[in-house]
């Protein structure tokens, strides 16, 4: 069974680095998903000609406390 790690805010920026392999990609974005409340995929562009395309996605991540920390200054 894959292990799925907690989504921080702080690991979007991991996923524009690049290069990086498909695999890696994958596994950033099923941690990403799986934290999250609702999502969805917007297809902008397909070429069939080049094989490229750009999809969207979108959706709200889950909130939990971070061990050590409260919502509330006291």
């Amino acid at each position: 069974m894959k292990k799925v790690n907690k989504f921080r805010y702080q690991n979007f920026s991991v996923l524009e680095r690049t290069p990086t392999s498909p695999a890696a990609l994958q596994h950033n974005l099923y941690d990403l998903l799986y934290n999250s409340t609702t999502c969805r995929a917007r297809v902008e562009m397909v070429n069939p000609t080049t094989g490229e395309y750009r999809i969207v996605l979108q959706g709200t991540l889950d909130y939990w406390e971070e061990p050590g920390k409260t919502s509330t200054n006291q």
